[in-house]
């Protein structure tokens, strides 16, 4: 490479991770315009949350095509895009496969590897697009993930193929021109793939194969740089914020809930009667008071705003859901794409303003998800418990479901009439405390 290649190459560099450090500061915002929430505590179970389901992928196997396919992936492009620190050292020293006469056999093992993947990500992600476009399976094809979302998933599968066809054509080249008469590139790396694909430049001058090796190596980089930037428009965000979701996840049981700490305070004003009720306002007059629930983003917590945009939208938790089997509207794939779409609007609104949130008259709950989605929810933890990340659908649509019940008394007829009947006879049926264990007496 000449010294102009080195500063174009150094310039690619800049560019591309520098657009990539811009859209990590806007999620980073974007997350933690959500209420704070304490998730530090006990460091041993989440460094073991993150080391069993993120790295090793446990939940994923538990559909084994799928889990075992997404691990050919998963592993072949992470340790392939290693040779990623080798390629940044050449381009902007001018040199080629800088690392191979310091690691001698190693070299020619990580290589040798490297193609081997590079063949199974081909192999898998051919599978999943069958699996997506022709055998079409129904989480694939439900009426949730339409328009970008569907089309998403197909560009990131062929956005893989073409980069590992890139990978293998710049090493069939490389190993043709270190075997040409002379040598233009000393020799280097094992090839047990692309030893196969070589032959196609036979024929073909030394100038040419360079150029095409060139070429290769310009595109199999430069593809990979607009990968890394096209990851925050895509649900791929996954590959990075899988590992911090499955940490901060949640480790109390499922089907416990966190109490409310604004309800705590009014039970706490209603059972002392010498407590003062402005003591619990807030100190600044404009400050504004909690809110009971969410109706927005913004009223989420932190962890449940990672959740939405860690969400891989495998579908998974909507095919395990008893509501959406039974033809119901809730799918708890759309809630947290909703919520992710939702707080993408409200970054896009903030950088519009200068940093500071303008009011849009839309809101989560209403304009993108439903009061009928919501009280579909069988509260069952299926959609928990399927997700190949630990992601909660569940929490936000409990919190919701607070804020319609809490906030706006909009609670379903019959959940009405319960709460009423425990209110007067202190359970949720309609009979007097005296004539509760009438029952017993009927036989």
């Amino acid at each position: 490479m000449s010294y102009l290649d080195n500063i174009l190459f150094a310039i690619l560099l800049v560019v591309g991770f520098g657009f990539f450090t811009a859209s990590v500061k806007k999620i980073i915002r974007n997350i933690n315009l959500g209420v704070d929430v304490d998730r530090k505590d006990n460091p041993k179970a989440r460094w073991k949350n993150m080391a069993l389901i993120a790295l090793g992928q446990s939940k994923m196997v538990r559909r084994p095509v799928a889990g075992i396919l997404h691990i050919f992936v998963y592993v072949g492009f992470i340790i392939i895009n290693i040779e990623l620190l080798e390629i940044i050292i050449d381009g902007l020293a001018g040199t080629h496969r800088i690392f191979a006469p310091y690691l001698g056999v190693v070299y020619d093992v990580l290589i040798a590897s490297f193609e081997i993947l590079a063949i199974l990500v081909i192999f898998a992600v051919t599978v999943f697009w069958l699996r997506r476009n022709f055998i079409r399976l129904k989480r694939f094809i439900h009426s949730d993930l339409k328009g970008f979302p569907k089309s998403d998933a197909n560009y990131i599968l062929y956005f893989e193929t073409v980069l590992m066809i890139l990978f293998l054509l710049m090493n069939a080249s490389d190993l043709h021109l270190q075997n040409v008469p002379g040598a233009v590139f000393h020799k280097a790396g094992a090839f047990p793939v692309s030893q196969f694909i070589a032959p196609i430049f036979n024929g073909l001058s030394n100038e040419l194969v360079v150029l095409l090796f060139e070429i290769f190596w310009w595109l199999h980089i430069a593809g990979i740089l607009v990968f890394m930037n096209y990851l925050y428009f895509s649900k791929h965000l996954h590959i990075l914020l899988a590992f911090p979701n499955t940490y901060f996840a949640n480790l109390k049981p499922e089907g416990q809930f966190d109490n409310l700490e604004s309800v705590t305070k009014e039970v706490k004003l209603m059972m002392d009667p010498n407590a003062d009720p402005f003591a619990a306002a807030p100190a600044d007059e404009n400050a504004v008071l909690s809110k009971f629930g969410a109706s927005d983003v913004q009223d989420l917590n932190w962890v449940q705003l990672l959740n939405a945009y860690t969400c891989t939208e495998c579908g998974r938790c909507t095919s395990s859901c008893p509501a959406n089997q039974t033809g119901k509207k809730l799918s708890p794939r759309k809630i947290m794409m909703d919520t992710r779409d939702r707080l993408t609007e409200v970054g896009k609104n903030i950088d519009a303003n200068k940093g500071v949130f303008v009011p849009d008259n839309k809101t989560l709950l209403n304009d993108y998800i439903t009061p009928e989605e919501l009280w579909a929810c069988t509260s069952c933890n299926a959609c928990v418990e399927e997700c190949p990340v630990n992601i909660s659908p569940l929490s936000i649509i409990m919190d919701m479901r607070r804020y319609l019940v809490m906030e706006q008394s909009a609670a379903p007829m019959s959940l009405n009439a319960m709460m009423t009947n425990i209110e007067n006879n202190g359970a949720p049926w309609q009979y007097s405390q005296q004539d509760r264990l009438n029952w017993k007496n009927e036989n």
